[in-house]
Order: C-alpha cells, then sequence, then structure tokens
C-alpha cells in the first residue's frame, strides 16, 4: 500500500513499511506557518510512529532553533514508538548546525536516500 501527502513544506510518501519526508523549508518562518508545520508534523506521525522515517533535507539549507526542536520532537516520537528514524541530504550548512547543537550524537545521519533506506 503507498500513501502519498504533500504540503507547502513538505511532501510525504509511505509504502513498504517506509515512509519518506522530504522537507521544503524556507530560511526564515514566522510563528504562524512553524505551527501550521508543527500540526502537520505531528497528524502525519499520529498512528505511524512504529513505522520506519526517512527525513530527506536536500530542499533544507537552514534551520531555526523552533524546527530543531520540532526534529527532536519528532526523533523522540518515533524512538517511544520503537520505530527507526533515519536523515539524509543535509547541505554543509545544515551539518555544521546540527554539529554546534550536538544533534548528530541524537540522529542516524547519511548522504543519500539510497543510503538511508539501508540503515533505517
Amino acid at each position: 500500500m503507498s500513501k502519498v501527502a504533500s504540503d507547502r513544506m513538505f511532501d510525504f510518501h509511505h509504502a513498504d513499511d517506509v515512509n519518506v519526508v522530504a522537507f521544503h523549508l524556507p530560511d526564515e518562518m514566522d510563528a504562524l506557518e512553524f505551527d501550521r508545520l508543527n500540526a502537520s508534523v505531528r497528524e502525519m506521525l499520529d498512528g505511524q510512529a512504529t513505522h520506519r522515517w526517512i527525513v530527506d533535507l536536500n530542499d533544507v539549507q537552514y534551520m531555526g532553533s523552533a524546527v530543531l526542536g520540532l526534529m527532536v520532537n519528532m526523533r523522540q516520537d518515533i524512538k517511544s514508538a520503537r520505530g527507526r528514524l533515519v536523515l539524509c541530504g543535509l547541505s554543509p550548512r545544515l551539518v555544521s548546525i546540527f554539529r554546534n547543537c550536538c544533534l548528530e550524537r541524537l540522529f542516524t545521519i547519511v548522504k543519500t536516500r539510497e543510503e538511508a533506506l539501508l540503515r533505517v
């Protein structure tokens, strides 16, 4: 079974027990946009956190603290439900942000979606 959903800030695809979320986030986001993104991510995770997840960040150049917090919360929800999460496609700037915030210790990070499929 395959399920596809799209939002202005992400595309979601579910097939073969793997959820793939490709974020398309602007460098800056106001509070209303963030609240909408947060609600959409919560809805997407609802009842599916036990699955395997890939978050593709190829189209993201920057994440502020609110979005980093959302990523940590997403990881925690998936981990608590015994699901698995792998991030891929981080730009050098995002890698630096994750390192500076010590988030590379929390997440499994690989370069490509193909690598992520092997690790999830």
